[in-house]
């Protein structure tokens, strides 16, 4: 059959995403990939740079998603299924262009792990994503902030005379625009993806990108990749080099997933002539296989181990019985800790390909490690040289910059604005004003008018711009107390802690609605170490909200949002009281959500009431926005209890005694 492109509805259980979170990300979430100094020091001096190199100071101007919760019922997602006579596959344009499904039709193998559900959990830089299938991670050190996000998708011609789908989006942490571009030449094994970021600006902008492939795991699946080495790194904030495949010198070859025993990464140390790819593979020598031109450098295995607590993430992320999965991933530098740098008006774009792979398995699963990694590249090369790749890549290139024909689907109006301010020309991925929105308004008034609209509507404020063009917009436009709010977030990002404070004060004099500066001014308190100072402004801040709030989605995200601040920094100050009474402000709905159901087991062990705190664990909570590595469900546990932390609450990501 010819090639075919098509839109479907996919219909999966699925839990709402909910509301962004009105409170301007002033600090990154916790980011468990973090390298401490000393482990620095040892690294080479070009992975050393790369991981020291501008990493995130905020989210900014991404908004926080934790509205999601754990109730999930059939919903229906669009969807965009490439499809020949050998593979077909599952596109999902309004989740970060996730492809959900890839199917080898000859022999009835799903080659993607292929999550059953739709459960957002605060993995994301910016909170929810979700697991299973091939994910485009662009931005920073993490998964992207376009997870859960919808991207434009369009229907352009394909280097083979067919059609291909087109992605792209402009990525916002670091104000870059990209396209995916996805085809199935006929009787072709293998998925196509051309990828190109482009750097429309005049300095040079800090890049990441790993492609993250979820793949079926059991006690017979190995990863093979073509290397000796990989850089370990177990959630302990070091980086460490290892041998493939004995990687801990224990007799425990890592290349099984399930034979570790706590959640890992091992990012393999490809030598630079060595062809670039990564294979997961059944104990019957069978499985899928990635492969790329060379510019997509690193390769990566993530596996959740067998531990306790990495067999509950995997439950948490999708319904009990289903299969577990690891991760095989492909990005542009030797580990995710790591940004490349790209150059004022040049760009990064390579091919990768992605289809089944049969070896040997006598061979692959044998205990030599040089002759199991030869005989799966050499079945590579018979079903895709690297020619091959090579040649396809070359095809691709002149189709990168054809317009776009038939749109499949919209993304945000984001890169409208953007293309607006700067007049750049992106041949190939059109931004066009028909997909501004309502959260570009005021910022297209700013950029037309030279003022930043006010409001007589009493409602959280909207998004904040923070890169430093909007920066001087709003230093010159009438100084309205929105504009000295949003001066001040973008003076925040920007480093300038002073001002940002300066802005926030002049409009904490003025303003109406006090608390949406009160909890900027308490953030800034809380970095500079004043604990009470911070406490009393996020006491204010809740009251002000509470007085003022109205019906609706935005003021419940707040509520929820400011509340949880609130008790932490109440708690951490020493005031228990102050922190009970925000809880009891909350409306009777939210005190019952998992989140703030943690919350009164932490006031009660505050209090004193361990009985009281432990009843709370005993009678069962679940906190759908819980961080990955986040430890403070065993942190709490231990407070009120001697016994072991039970299994319902155990996420450890790393040894406990650590």
């Amino acid at each position: 059959m010819a090639t075919t492109v098509r839109r479907a509805v996919l219909t999966l259980p699925a839990a709402p995403l909910g509301p962004e979170n009105p409170l301007p990300g002033l600090r990154p979430l916790d980011e468990q990939h973090v390298v401490d100094e000393r482990s620095r020091d040892r690294l080479p001096r070009d992975m050393a740079r790369q991981v020291g190199y501008e990493p995130l100071r905020t989210l900014l101007p991404v908004r926080v998603l934790d509205g999601y919760g754990r109730e999930r019922r059939e919903t229906d997602f669009d969807a965009i299924v490439i499809e020949n006579d050998r593979l077909r596959a599952t596109v999902l344009p309004g989740l970060g262009g996730r492809v959900h499904s890839l199917l080898h039709k000859p022999s009835g193998r799903e080659l993607l792990y292929r999550n059953p559900v739709f459960q957002p959990a605060d993995f994301a830089l910016n909170g929810a994503w979700f697991s299973g299938g091939l994910e485009w991670n662009i931005g920073a050190t993490g998964h992207t902030t376009l997870s859960c996000a919808p991207l434009h998708a369009a229907i352009v011609p394909a280097p083979d005379g067919g059609d291909m789908v087109r992605l792209w989006e402009w990525e916002r942490l670091r104000d870059l625009p990209f396209q995916v571009d996805l085809w199935l030449p006929a009787d072709s094994d293998f998925l196509y993806a051309g990828v190109r970021i482009r750097n429309p600006h005049e300095r040079t902008v800090p890049t990441y990108w790993w492609s993250n492939i979820a793949v079926p795991e059991d006690e017979g699946t190995r990863v093979l990749a073509p290397a000796d080495e990989a850089w370990h790194f177990g959630y302990e904030r070091s980086l460490r080099r290892v041998p493939v495949p004995d990687s801990h010198g224990d007799g425990v070859d890592r290349t099984y997933p399930l034979r570790g025993e706590h959640p890992a990464d091992y990012f393999y140390e490809v030598p630079r002539e060595a062809r670039k790819w990564i294979a997961s593979l059944d104990a019957g020598g069978q499985g899928l296989v990635q492969t790329s031109t060379d510019e997509l450098r690193g390769r990566k295995l993530f596996l959740w181990g067998a531990g306790r607590g990495g067999r509950r993430w995997q439950q948490w992320l999708t319904e009990p019985g289903t299969p577990g999965y690891a991760e095989i991933q492909a990005g542009l530098a030797r580990t995710q800790l790591e940004h490349v740098p790209l150059e004022a008006g040049a760009e990064f774009s390579w091919l990768e390909a992605y289809g089944p792979l049969a070896a040997d398995p006598g061979a692959v699963h044998g205990a030599d490690w040089p002759a199991a990694r030869a005989e799966a590249e050499a079945r590579l090369e018979e079903a895709l040289p690297r020619a091959g790749v090579e040649s396809a890549y070359e095809a691709w290139r002149p189709y990168a910059d054809h317009e776009p024909g038939e749109s499949l689907a919209t993304g945000s109006g984001w890169g409208a604005l953007e293309v607006l301010r700067a007049g750049v020309k992106l041949p190939g991925t059109p931004f066009g004003e028909a997909t501004l929105g309502e959260p570009q308004e005021p910022w297209l008034e700013l950029l037309r008018t030279g003022t930043f609209p006010s409001s007589d509507e009493v409602a959280p404020p909207g998004p904040s711009l923070v890169a430093p063009h909007w920066r001087d917009m709003l230093e010159t436009a009438p100084a309205e107390p929105l504009t000295e709010y949003h001066l001040g977030v973008a003076q925040w990002h920007a480093g300038d802690v002073a001002q940002a404070v300066r802005s926030w004060e002049r409009g904490l004099k003025v303003t109406r609605s006090r608390w949406p500066l009160l909890r900027c001014l308490a953030v800034a308190d809380r970095d500079a170490g004043n604990a009470g100072r911070a406490a009393d402004h996020y006491a204010e801040a809740f009251e002000d909200l509470c007085r003022e709030r109205g019906e609706g989605e935005a003021w419940a995200a707040a509520t929820a949002a400011l509340g949880r601040e609130a008790i932490a920094a109440l708690l951490a100050a020493g005031r228990p009281d102050a922190a009970r009474g925000v809880w009891q402000g909350l409306p009777p709905a939210l005190r019952a959500s998992g989140r703030f159901r943690l919350a009164d087991a932490q006031l009660l062990a505050a209090e004193g009431d361990k009985e009281g705190a432990r009843a709370v664990f005993d009678a069962g909570f679940e906190v759908p926005d819980l961080r990955e590595g986040a430890e403070i469900l065993g942190e709490v546990w231990a407070a009120v209890s001697d016994e072991p932390l039970p299994d319902a609450y155990d996420y450890r990501m790393r040894p406990a005694a650590d």
